[in-house]
């Protein structure tokens, strides 16, 4: 299902003279290989088609990304790649996936306040985007944590291989930062990469858990709305801190046991 990127391309060399070797950088390509490496262990991908991205430190013209044809679990700092807005590989060696690049490179172009974007066709959550009504009901405590921040797409289009389908999905998104795409995924949108990789373990783990619940056959409970709200404030006020030691944890746990995620 992955397609390549053929767009016609200007000559990156002119319009990027600034240096992406600095550490700040680097260290984006690391946090951003680990959410993917994680992303698959936890069986958050679907074969080679999902894609991570986030805006280059200092630069917000241009954003990494993985590169086509590679699975989470293969993915390393050195093997993603940064793209400008026009298709431009300007470092890494690949090109990226075509759905990929109309999707990220539109939504960071159009919403500079997202500085990271997670697509995933994640099991419990893209089984959510395909049944009838609102996709979480607000009925346990992790759905919570994002009440009031999803927009949902009802007009699934097909693949986004132009840029007026992912021109069409960043309007959707709004000011939300979670994307149900309907008969198709999700998409997590972030100020930055911990932020990202939180939320989208998070909405998997409440759509999995709202899944068993209706799986049940009982009615479910949800929380009345001034509750729902309030416990949405509380948690969103711990969230990035929450986020960074969440990072922490998993760069520890792959520099134990797949320390090549940062080559």
């Amino acid at each position: 299902m992955a397609h390549e990127l053929n767009v016609s391309k200007a000559n990156p060399a002119l319009r990027h003279n600034m240096s992406l070797d600095t550490d700040e950088i680097w260290q984006a390509r690391v946090d951003l290989a680990a959410c993917l490496r994680m992303a698959a262990r936890l069986g958050l991908e679907e074969g080679i088609c999902n894609h991570f991205s986030s805006v280059v430190p200092g630069h917000p013209d241009l954003f990494i990304v993985n590169r086509l044809g590679w699975a989470f679990q293969e993915a390393t700092a050195s093997s993603l790649l940064i793209c400008d807005f026009e298709g431009n590989v300007v470092a890494g060696d690949g090109v990226p996936e075509a759905t990929a690049f109309y999707i990220h490179a539109r939504l960071h172009k159009m919403a500079p306040r997202v500085g990271a974007a997670f697509h995933t066709h994640m099991p419990n959550a893209t089984a959510l985007s395909m049944v009838e009504g609102e996709p979480l009901v607000w009925a346990g405590q992790t759905a919570l944590k994002f009440y009031g921040r999803v927009a949902v797409d009802e007009n699934y289009n097909g693949l986004a291989l132009d840029e007026s389908e992912g021109d069409r999905i960043a309007s959707v998104l709004g000011d939300k930062d979670i994307l149900f795409m309907r008969n198709h995924g999700v998409m997590i949108c972030a100020p930055n990469i911990a932020e990202a990789w939180d939320d989208l373990y998070y909405l998997e783990r409440a759509a999995e858990v709202q899944l068993k619940a209706m799986g049940s056959g009982r009615k479910l409970l949800p929380v009345l709305q001034e509750v729902a709200a309030q416990a949405a404030r509380q948690m969103r006020e711990g969230d990035p801190e929450s986020a960074r030691m969440h990072l922490e944890s998993i760069r520890r746990v792959l520099d134990r046991q797949e320390p090549e995620y940062r080559d």
